[in-house]
């Protein structure tokens, strides 16, 4: 499913018969005597971008967008929006309120005099630069930085911003919600474990079964030899043979020959430059040298399985429809034909394959599964189980490998009964089912595989740097328990020296209620649950189990549905109220990630689906470690700093405005012309105040160093209302002396006040922004410098706009009083005023009262 619109096309014979659910049916070749009756399946599928190479095309059924699965399996992303922009929202309104509050006090003071109801109104635009409007701008234009900060990042290369109105959510997160193969693992699995029941072979001792098969092939292929003048193979089945022990050596040839052709693996030739125009007969001289090979398998276990092959002598070389290839260590071909094959499904948990030798003639069904499906087929045996249980133990995935031999006359009973099966127009799964189980019986055991997905890179650390900072982890997978489990510990996502409580499997709501009990007693534990107990728990339990679960240092569910792994985190969501991050790598992850207050996706080999989904796209997991610990830091700090400081500017103009208006009984007349308002929230103080989002209190190394600081940042004492109103007690100080002083150090010169509290209010900002900022960059000293230059030419070019109003005053700016010393003191001293007490108390607090972070970079 490629294409843009995911079209799937279905192809129908003539004269179908046809079962559309699971879409079966049987048509007649009538060009062939005698007819031939042919079942119809999914293989009768053109999917998309498909050519024909041969026969028609009789009919299609075409599925475009809303109608392909993947559309319909997916659920309306809902719009994010950060805690952040939920407390400024409220902070706004809090605002609002004040700004109504203090018109209605300024008309009371009036008197209600005249229509005072027309007084409320200016009051209300007069003061209205109480609610900050300019600090969306400022905050969008602060996102849209920390997004490009986080992609210009050389520590996580690849990292993609995809939205940019929630980024300071990486610096409030308290549950992180984890996949596991793909995000934990690398998805890439290696061979580890060969067991033969009575012998174990792993990583060290392969090249014990490399001489073994190296010699098996050497005997059969001088014993071949030696018989060659025979006219027919021998075609005597195994099973009329006298059964003796077998040796070491044919156990291991016989695994390895079964791991070799059981399997849906196809090795695929790289083309290289020059062959492209050569002849259709460019196949037969193909180089089948390991260089220019590949495997493509629908599962990376299979490929895992046939590289250890190649590895240990046996090789893959070619493969169609009909026959394989494989390469003995001496570099002679065998071919084998495929005669039936019967791929693996969630049902069936295994997978099998009929194939003829051609060299011998003798036909061999090989099968490979999961324990629980192949322990009841395999012959009688009392090491299976204890040994698939220590591999799993291990962290490895196991997979059961057995054979039987079948006569010529076994197989054409067999196929016969298949084929009828395979023309049922009703119940043509359980029929065929059926015909196949009456060949998996007493069937032999070959070995048991243990394949390893080994962990991401530096994912111990990053686990455990997450959990210092006081992330709780929970790793939702649909791998089976033990497996789970082990990587869990493996990657110390659970402390080896942790006790783990493993939920046993409840179906009734008794059972339930006493497990529940039982977990209850237990503190300080891992909680490992599967899908079907977590449904039943949270079907009659939902409150006692959410709350059980949240107490615990790490939570592992197994077996898990995609619709159950966003079911948890809107669960997190609604009985916590804290901020969640999902992290996944394949589509199975898109419906947690979307419900998460915070999406990661990676891209890994199950595609871009995730990553496209997400709010940020990483390559490996351990970047997400800095992408919180650092740039979710520095996106929270930042722009609480940013939000309250431009609530602030415009506090401190409008507290400047009352004070103005109750010296000249409650006059509803502007302090300062339109043009100068507006200068003042852009040329004059835009940059210093925007250059708080380059601000930092910790270094990205200390912040990574010490994890635990990101514990504060979590309890939001950087934007609260106590934090608010700091900010408004500074904002009227500050404004009242700015005024005050401006009207009795200037008594004489009162023509002046516009002019004189404009110029002190303008440095009292610039000196605020530098009293905000705890790490000097470059460019915020470039900005404070820019906007006071901007202010001094603006003196000199704008002097009509600074009296107090050329219609009522007739006053103008005298470019030569601001240039005498007096008008520059005195303006100094009321700046000193406004701003001295501050410098002195935030002297004293981070002297006797410091924050968590200074006493580090101390």
């Amino acid at each position: 499913l490629q294409d843009l619109f995911s079209i799937s096309a279905y192809v129908y014979a003539q004269k179908p018969q046809l079962d559309i659910h699971s879409f079966e049916g049987t048509f007649t070749r009538e060009d062939s005597d005698p007819a031939v009756h042919e079942s119809l399946s999914i293989e009768n599928t053109l999917w998309a971008s498909t050519v024909v190479a041969s026969g028609t095309v009789i009919g299609v059924v075409i599925y475009t967008g809303k109608e392909t699965r993947s559309v319909m399996n997916t659920s309306n992303p809902k719009n994010k929006v950060g805690l952040l922009d939920l407390e400024l929202n409220q902070l706004t309104k809090a605002l609002f309120l004040a700004l109504v509050a203090l018109s209605i006090v300024m008309v009371t003071l009036q008197g209600f005099v005249g229509p005072w109801y027309r007084n409320l109104f200016r009051f209300l635009l007069l003061f209205s630069y109480i609610i900050p409007i300019s600090l969306r701008v400022n905050l969008d234009m602060g996102k849209a930085a920390y997004g490009w900060m986080i992609m210009k990042d050389d520590n996580i290369p690849g990292t993609v911003v995809r939205t940019s109105t929630i980024p300071e959510e990486l610096g409030r997160l308290v549950y992180l919600l984890t996949d596991k193969t793909g995000t934990l693992t690398q998805n890439e699995m290696i061979f580890k474990r060969l067991h033969l029941g009575t012998v174990s072979y792993g990583t060290d001792t392969m090249d014990e079964i490399q001489s073994h098969i190296i010699n098996s092939y050497s005997q059969v292929h001088s014993q071949n030899s030696g018989n060659s003048t025979s006219s027919t193979p021998s075609r005597k089945p195994q099973s009329s043979a006298p059964k003796v022990r077998k040796s070491v050596s044919s156990r291991i040839h016989e695994a390895v020959k079964a791991i070799a052709l059981c399997h849906n693996v196809t090795p695929v030739y790289e083309s290289r430059a020059g062959v492209s125009g050569e002849t259709e007969y460019a196949e037969v001289d193909q180089d089948f040298s390991d260089e220019n090979r590949a495997y493509q398998a629908s599962s990376p276990d299979e490929v895992a399985l046939v590289q250890w092959t190649e590895s240990v002598g046996l090789t893959l070389v070619s493969r169609d429809l009909t026959s394989m290839q494989l390469k003995t260590p001496g570099g002679h071909i065998l071919t084998y034909y495929i005669l039936q094959i019967f791929p693996f499904t969630s049902e069936s948990k295994r997978m099998g394959i009929i194939v003829r030798d051609e060299s011998s003639g003798e036909i061999t069904f090989y099968m490979k599964g999961a324990d629980v499906a192949m322990s009841t087929i395999v012959q009688y045996n009392d090491w299976l189980e204890e040994e698939c249980g220590n591999m799993a133990r291990e962290g490895l995935r196991t997979l059961v490998v057995a054979k039987k031999s079948l006569t010529e006359e076994q197989y054409q009973d067999f196929e016969s009964r298949y084929n009828q099966a395979k023309l049922s127009i009703h119940d043509r799964n359980l029929k065929v089912a059926a015909v196949v189980e009456s060949l998996e019986r007493e069937m032999e055991l070959l070995c048991l595989t243990g394949v390893e997905d080994q962990l991401q890179a530096d994912v111990r650390p990053t686990l455990e740097m997450l959990r210092n900072a006081g992330i709780k982890i929970w790793m939702l997978t649909g791998d089976k328990l033990e497996t789970a489990t082990c990587i869990a510990k493996s990657s110390h996502l659970v402390s080896r020296t942790q006790d783990i409580h493993i939920f046993r499997p409840v179906t009734t709501r008794g059972e339930a209620h006493l497990e529940l009990n039982a977990f209850r007693r237990k503190h300080d534990c891992a909680l490992v649950i599967s899908g079907d107990s977590l449904e039943v728990c949270l079907k009659y339990y939902e409150h006692e189990f959410v709350e059980l679960a949240c107490q615990c240092p790490a939570v592992v569910c197994c077996r898990c549905s995609p619709t159950q792994k966003a079911h948890i985190v809107k669960l997190l969501q609604h009985h916590t109220g804290k901020r969640t991050c999902a992290i996944g790598d394949g589509g199975n992850d898109v419906s947690m990630i979307q419900a998460a207050d915070c999406g990661i996706g990676i891209e890994g080999k199950e595609g871009k689906q995730a990553s496209l989904a997400a709010d940020f796209s990483i390559t490996q997991f351990k970047h997400i470690g800095r992408l919180l610990m650092v740039h979710g830091r520095n996106s929270y700090k930042r722009s609480a700093a940013l939000g309250q400081f431009v609530m602030h500017r415009g506090l401190i103009i409008s507290t400047m405005q009352a004070v103005f208006s109750s010296v000249f009984y409650f006059a509803s007349v502007p302090l300062y012309q339109g043009f100068l308002m507006v200068g003042y929230a852009t040329i004059y103080t835009m940059f210093p105040v925007f250059s708080l989002v380059l601000d930092q209190d910790v270094k990205p190394e200390m912040a990574l160093l010490y994890p635990e600081l990101y514990k504060d940042l979590t309890k939001g004492r950087s934007l609260s209302f106590k934090t608010f109103l700091i900010w408004v007690l500074i904002s009227i100080y500050q404004g009242g002396i700015l005024m005050y002083g401006a009207l009795l150090l200037f008594e004489s010169e009162f023509v002046h006040v516009v002019a004189i509290s404009f110029t002190a209010l303008i440095l009292t900002e610039l000196l605020m922004v530098a009293l905000t900022i705890r790490t000097w960059h470059w460019l915020m000293v470039v900005a404070e410098f820019l906007s006071l230059g901007c202010y001094v030419a603006s003196l000199a070019f704008l002097n009509e706009y600074f009296g107090i109003g050329r219609v009522s005053f007739g006053a103008f700016l005298d470019v030569a009083f601001i240039t005498t010393v007096t008008f520059l003191w005195k303006v100094s001293a009321i700046t000193v005023v406004s701003c001295l007490p501050l410098y002195i108390l935030k002297y004293l607090k981070r002297k006797f009262s410091p924050p968590s972070y200074s006493k580090l970079t101390s």
